[in-house]
């Protein structure tokens, strides 16, 4: 059976005694390593380089001085927060022997005073409390992150690349439309193929062609735009080539049976696939939770109210599900949660349609993650007949 990711306490024996424990408060131009180590009173504290072979160096000294007060160690648990440098870190460590976790940033609590200090140092503790914690199997002092393999984070890129671009083609687009607006021109379309041709034709208002600055620079954007569509395209053709060539390989074959639900395309499926359902979650509290498709409750004595989604997961995964659950209702009017909706957003006490759009697309979600695990199709959904 495969191991779930429940990654909010260990389920290893912790000793403290024959375990050298450390943490890494990582930036761009420094790390700061804390050590607790068996026999050794003092709390090691070391600034260095950002440089790996350096801190394996510390950690390995660290352990020699615990042998040498006479502790036998047997495990070397070190921990750092998700950033900036990803997971390279953790993955060169464990092909050397450290036992590596990555903590959740956002998991760790912190002073709710208005003008509490924050150093780098402070930083270190409170990572090494919350670590201890951790491994000491005690549930609420963080949340660890599965550190993903060189392949696993390869085969995201293509789907992450191809969303930058489209918010750079959002973005030329807006632009050139916000120059001719200034000019006057709203009738123009910038996304035809004989856009470039038709600028010279373009006329103001009063009757006036467009000033030769203006022309060059619509005319750079264009090739921008361009080059920007050329790259989308070059990414979907060869997505659709992988997916022919390895059709049942891995990620594959689920990204084929999302695909099969009408309404659902190949880059939707391939995103949901890659981002949350080819991952181990524990259930399906867990799967809505990394989406960040959970509320925030704030209750204080009398006071009870809603603060709305917690927006704490995958941001990439939840604004794809919003989207793909409007498109649901289009294309699955028929499905039980498609219907489901309507009963709740028709007639006079209907509850608001943006609010249980979310709700919506929660249990689209989980609705997917049984599709791709278990195998169960969801309730009326109509899928493509093979070619």
């Amino acid at each position: 059976m495969t191991q779930v990711d429940d990654l909010s306490r260990s389920l290893v024996p912790f000793d403290q005694n024959s375990s050298v424990i450390v943490v890494v408060e990582m930036s761009e131009s420094s790390w700061l390593a804390a050590g607790q180590v068996p026999g050794i009173e003092r709390l090691p504290l070391k600034k260095l380089e950002p440089d790996p072979i350096a801190l394996l160096r510390l950690v390995e000294r660290w352990r020699d001085e615990a042998v040498k007060v006479g502790n036998a160690i047997e495990r070397i648990a070190l921990a750092f927060e998700a950033g900036r440098d990803g997971f390279w870190l953790a993955r060169w460590l464990e092909r050397r022997g450290i036992e590596v976790h990555v903590v959740h940033s956002t998991s760790v609590a912190v002073s709710r005073e208005h003008r509490r200090a924050k150093t780098d140092r402070l930083d270190t503790a409170m990572l090494m409390r919350v670590f201890l914690g951790w491994l000491r199997g005690e549930r609420g002092h963080c949340g660890m992150v599965a550190v993903p393999t060189l392949e696993e984070e390869d085969a995201r890129r293509p789907s992450r690349e191809r969303e930058s671009l489209v918010s750079e083609r959002t973005r030329i687009i807006n632009r050139m439309k916000a120059i001719l607006a200034w000019l006057g021109i709203r009738s123009f379309n910038p996304k035809l193929r004989k856009a470039v041709q038709r600028l010279d034709g373009l006329r103001t208002p009063d009757g006036l062609p467009l000033l030769p600055n203006t022309i060059d620079e619509l005319r750079r954007d264009m090739a921008r735009l361009a080059m920007v569509c050329e790259q989308i395209k070059a990414i979907e053709k060869a997505r659709l080539a992988r997916l022919e060539q390895e059709p049942a390989a891995g990620p594959h074959a689920m990204v084929r049976l999302i695909a099969s639900i009408i309404g659902i395309g190949i880059e939707t499926a391939d995103m949901l696939a890659q981002e949350v359902l080819s991952r181990n979650l524990r259930d399906r509290r867990a799967v809505a939770r990394y989406a960040g498709l959970t509320g925030a409750p704030d209750e204080s004595g009398s006071k009870r109210r809603q603060k709305g989604l917690a927006k704490a997961g995958n941001a990439r995964v939840r604004r794809g599900l919003i989207q793909l659950a409007w498109r649901f209702l289009r294309f699955q009017k028929d499905s039980a949660l498609a219907q489901w909706y309507r009963a709740r957003t028709e007639g006079p006490t209907a509850a608001r349609k943006t609010k249980m759009i979310v709700a919506l697309a929660r249990k689209l979600l989980i609705a997917l993650w049984r599709l791709s695990t278990v195998g169960e199709i969801p309730d009326g959904v109509m899928l493509r007949q093979p070619a």
